[in-house]
């Protein structure tokens, strides 16, 4: 009658047949997932620099645009001045004409 082995001694048998094998497939194993989790955070951060550089262009177009309506409004509002003092210069002109007229 043989005896069967228990788990224990299975497993270790099981151990010294195969460990070798085992540890270079978990090596391999291991060696292709740092692989791939470098080349994820590398790709996920071109990813992202290139989503900021986007996000910066659009606020430097905002930005621009906003400061050329800034600049219209301002050449506009300075025209509106030197309208109004032109008038001015002409009503006082006038005034000063018609009292020395008198």
């Amino acid at each position: 009658m043989s005896e069967e082995p228990s788990v224990f001694q299975a497993l270790a048998q099981l151990v010294r047949d195969h460990g070798p094998t085992a540890a270079i497939t978990a090596l391999i194993g291991g060696a292709l997932a740092l692989a791939a989790s470098v080349t994820r955070k590398a790709c996920t951060s071109e990813a992202l620099l290139a989503r900021l550089d986007r996000e910066l262009a659009g606020e430097r177009a905002r930005d621009e645009r906003q400061r050329t309506e800034d600049r219209e409004a301002d050449a506009a509002r300075l025209e509106r001045i030197e309208t109004d003092l032109r008038a001015v210069r002409d009503l006082l002109f006038e005034a000063f004409q018609r009292g020395r007229a008198d």
